[in-house]
């Protein structure tokens, strides 16, 4: 019977130091932020992604797309996000396009704030500008705004400060918007 209950207690040892060495494991591989034996990546610390065009009475062909990421690791430093959002407006086949590198991206809820530095444009005078965006994602009946709103264009407006939009007056037109917002958890 000592046999038995040695041999019983040692199986039993055995799986549990095997058990705390796949948790111990894979807790590590959460921790560094790899993938490891889940197979999940970790979630971004912030994120503005989607497209929509704007409602105007006249026709305007306003359109703006965003994919904007702040990583996890840098969720202490708003400035270190990445990505391009590119905006265009249209009407009668007058007007310009430009796209932006992402420069700093702040949200809170489903309110996004993000900026960037004008890298192409048929604009102007816009290539090397700050711009500013706030959207707001209401599900179909999102909102934007944008820093040039009271100057009418970007190559207008003056320095913009990273991370400074406006308030999200625009309505998006019906059916096509389709922003998304993860909202950003900084540690206070």
């Amino acid at each position: 019977m000592k046999k038995r209950t040695v041999t019983r207690r040692a199986g039993i040892a055995a799986i549990g130091a095997a058990l705390l060495i796949t948790a111990g494991a894979t807790g590590s591989a959460v921790a560094s932020g790899e993938a490891g034996v889940t197979g999940k990546t970790p979630r971004d610390a912030a994120a503005l992604t989607g497209s929509a065009k704007l409602y105007r009475s006249l026709g305007d062909d306003i359109t703006f797309t965003f994919d904007a990421r702040l990583a996890a690791e840098h969720n202490d430093d708003p400035t270190r996000a990445t990505g391009t959002f590119r905006f265009s407006h249209f009407l009668h086949g007058e007007g310009a396009w430009a796209e932006a590198e992402v420069d700093c991206l702040i949200t809170g809820g489903k309110v996004a704030v993000v900026s960037g530095v004008i890298t192409r444009s048929d604009l102007e005078g816009a290539e090397g500008r700050r711009v500013g965006i706030t959207v707001h994602d209401l599900g179909g009946k999102d909102r934007l705004g944008y820093s040039w709103a009271s100057t009418g264009s970007p190559v207008d407006q003056g320095d913009v400060p990273k991370c400074v939009g406006s308030a999200p007056f625009e309505k998006v037109k019906h059916g096509t918007g389709d922003f998304r917002v993860l909202p950003w958890k900084p540690a206070l």
